[in-house]
Formats: structure tokens, C-alpha cells, sequence
């Protein structure tokens, strides 16, 4: 199985909601926004498709499943988690804002 792999931003400051959008749309995806407060929590889960995720404000933690490795995104950071990757999300302090697209095939 491949594994999620997350990409760090490398920009000055956090991007906006719309080059975040841009960025998605360079790939030919179509993005859609959700918010949660703090400490929130996803019980572990998988999908049927690969998910295409950026951190737009706050922060929030991955936990992939069954290694129990965490990845924690800031604002800008993408986190790419392949179809059937068991993983669950524990939204940090300040809440958190993600633009999320399934990566169609």
C-alpha cells in the first residue's frame, strides 16, 4: 500500500485561501473547505479515494493507522493519504481550516 506523504510549505508567511485554490485547480481538482474547533477529534477511518488536503488556518494532526506515526500540518502544508489509508485527526488549539479534493482514478 503507498503510504501518505506530506509536503511542508516552503512559502514566506501562510498562503491564502485563494493560492491554496490555485493550486488545486493547477491539478485539475476542485476543492471544498471545512473548519473544525479546537480539539476536535476523527475517530479512525479510511476512504475509497486518495484525498488531496491543505491546511489553510490552525493546525491539525493525522495519525496514520496502524503505525501510529503523526503528521502535524500548519497552515500551507498538504497531506496527500492514498485510497484505504486507515487514519484518524485530533484538530489543535486554535481550531483548524482545510481545502480538501479527492484525487479522481
Amino acid at each position: 500500500m503507498a503510504e501518505a506523504t506530506l509536503a511542508r510549505w516552503d512559502g514566506i508567511g501562510a498562503p491564502s485561501g485563494a493560492a491554496l485554490e490555485a493550486l488545486f485547480a493547477a491539478e485539475g481538482l476542485k476543492p471544498y473547505s471545512w473548519s473544525n474547533g479546537p480539539g476536535e477529534t476523527y475517530q479512525p477511518h479510511s476512504h475509497s479515494y486518495h484525498k488531496v488536503l491543505y491546511c489553510v488556518s490552525g493546525e491539525i494532526t493525522f495519525r496514520l493507522l496502524p503505525r501510529g506515526i503523526d503528521l502535524k500540518l500548519a497552515p500551507g502544508d498538504r497531506l496527500d493519504i492514498p485510497p484505504r489509508q486507515e487514519h484518524a485527526a485530533f484538530v489543535g488549539p486554535r481550531g483548524v481550516t482545510c481545502l480538501e479534493a479527492p484525487r479522481p482514478g
